[in-house]
């Protein structure tokens, strides 16, 4: 199988269901930006100091592989095959995950800036890009359905993106670095 297929040389692609639609269309942009999430993700499952939490990391891409087909799919044209869907128990793993996280955690008393150590940083990237799909799924949603899980998925995601860094920072004795604001 040819990985080109010259089909989308003209600015279309096509949807699970068979349309066609611009390469520039709001869904496109969507799956396109999980996408973009599932390598930041990819990224940061391969720092050292994440060495035990790969599989679980895994876990996640594969999620947002779930959530990239269920996007990717014509609203208009259901799929001949059963389609991977997030369930409420994706959710919780994050939940539960977050949880255990923050008992390693001092209390959060400032909003923390960005950075500290590059591992970190990279933690801190894959949490703005997750929170930049969660708003283009809202956007996409006014224009068609979208699962409710999905949404909650990427939200609960990006908070243990956040709760990961300030680990991560922890793990490496990083500087957590709070922001305080000008008086």
């Amino acid at each position: 199988m040819k990985i080109y297929t010259k089909t989308g040389d003209k600015g279309f692609t096509g949807l699970i269901g068979g349309r066609r639609v611009s390469k520039a269309d709001l869904r496109i942009d969507t799956y396109g930006t999980v996408d973009e999430l599932n390598a930041w993700i990819g990224l940061v499952r391969d720092q050292p100091v994440n060495s035990e939490r790969k599989v679980f990391l895994k876990a996640i891409q594969d999620r947002l592989f779930t959530i990239g087909s269920e996007l990717a799919t014509d609203p208009d044209k259901a799929p001949k095959r059963a389609m991977p869907a997030i369930v409420d128990n994706d959710i919780t793993k994050l939940e539960q995950a977050m949880d255990q996280m923050d008992t390693l955690l001092p209390e959060l008393r400032a909003f923390v800036l960005p950075g500290g150590h590059e591992s970190v940083s990279f933690c801190h990237l894959a949490r703005t890009v997750c929170r930049r799909a969660e708003r283009l799924v809202i956007s996409l949603n006014e224009e068609s359905p979208v699962d409710e899980l999905v949404l909650q998925y990427l939200n609960r995601l990006s908070d243990y993106l956040f709760v990961l860094s300030r680990l991560m920072a922890q793990e490496l004795n990083a500087e957590e670095v709070t922001w305080q604001p000008r008086t």
